[in-house]
């Protein structure tokens, strides 16, 4: 593990908080931390070469942008690489794990709103390819927390969660808006006025630029601008995706519960079905197993539920954001309707 000295925690803990959308974000988290626009920049840039930071860029809102979106889980008894490597294929994919589970590859998938296959078929078609023994498709039904807070000094420190996450104002993108999402949702440029490069590129005046990610966030498109770790790098090895068999009528109580620990990155209700009972998603992160699974033990004698599951990742296929009005999402389905990861034509 990588030694962090007080500073680099310190910005750390800021940055994977909210970095500002003004004309010098950096000089504001400096003055926050009584340092320099200068040193600010120098440490983000050395705690990127040292694989710490991941990516620092807006987190956008699928459901806001008009994609569908979920959680899917297959159950593999073949050759797992080789299903990850299919699953990889498709450009909505942006995360995808081994877990230690029967169903032992987890990832999350989108498509945009005109796909002509859909998210479900989208789905069926990856599971048919794979020839997967069976898999199940776990939707987003409330959002209790997104956002990666990591906490250096104890796993039960707290966090401010809102509660209003849920509701979004329905926007009408133009062909500019999607143009600024494409150029921003790339890695930001680590300089004094970053905003004034992705300006250049969008070529658009950097005000503009400013006023519309700040319109994003007010409107629940982006959820928030902010770095993302690594966190084996960073220190927290032990990550479990800790998922909860919980009565519905405490589904609320037990989310929020979950969601105001800064160890829980995310925490979701989702949809259940004849396979899959677990109806509340977390995902926590220790720095050691055994940290992690006391947390969670205390916590199940808190909340009184005792029907759990910790899904550890035992290996990691794909991280990265998803590339929004790409249009890798088209010719995905053009290569699968014409039968290139298969051989055969598979028709919609």
């Amino acid at each position: 593990m990588i030694q962090l000295s007080d500073f680099e925690k310190s910005l750390l803990k800021i940055v994977q908080g909210e970095i500002p959308v003004n004309d010098r974000p950096f000089s504001h988290i400096a003055q926050n931390l009584g340092s320099t626009e200068e040193e600010v920049i120098k440490t983000l840039k050395n705690l990127k070469e040292k694989k710490i930071i991941r990516q620092i860029s807006p987190i956008y809102d699928a459901k806001s942008l008009g994609y569908d979106s979920s959680l899917v889980a297959f159950k593999v008894n073949g050759d797992i690489e080789k299903v990850a490597e299919i699953i990889n294929t498709h450009p909505g994919v942006s995360h995808n794990y081994q877990r230690t589970d029967d169903f032992n590859i987890w990832f999350t998938i989108a498509v945009p709103p005109d796909s002509e296959f859909g998210l479900e078929k989208t789905v069926q078609l990856l599971a048919e390819i794979s020839d997967v023994d069976d898999y199940v498709i776990l939707k987003t039904v409330k959002l209790y927390k997104i956002g990666v807070k990591l906490s250096f000094e104890d796993i039960r420190e707290k966090d401010t969660v809102k509660r209003d996450d849920n509701k979004k104002n329905n926007i009408n993108l133009t062909e500019i808006d999607k143009k600024i999402i494409k150029i921003t949702q790339e890695d930001i440029p680590l300089v004094e006025k970053p905003f004034e490069i992705l300006a250049q590129k969008a070529d658009l005046p950097q005000e503009h630029i400013i006023q519309k990610l700040q319109f994003y966030k007010e409107n629940g498109v982006m959820r928030r601008f902010a770095a993302i770790l690594y966190h084996r790098k960073a220190g927290f090895k032990a990550n479990g995706m800790t998922v909860w068999n919980v009565p519905p009528d405490r589904e609320d109580e037990v989310g929020y519960k979950l969601a105001s620990f800064r160890s829980v990155s995310h925490c979701y209700k989702r949809t259940t079905n004849e396979k899959w009972r677990y109806n509340i998603f977390s995902m926590i992160h220790g720095k050691t197993k055994e940290e992690l699974e006391n947390f969670v033990f205390d916590i199940s004698q808190e909340i009184g539920i005792k029907d759990f599951k910790i899904l550890y990742s035992t290996k990691e296929f794909k991280k990265r954001r998803i590339k929004y009005f790409s249009d890798q999402f088209y010719k995905w389905e053009v290569e699968i309707k014409n039968g290139r990861y298969t051989g055969s034509d598979i028709k919609s």
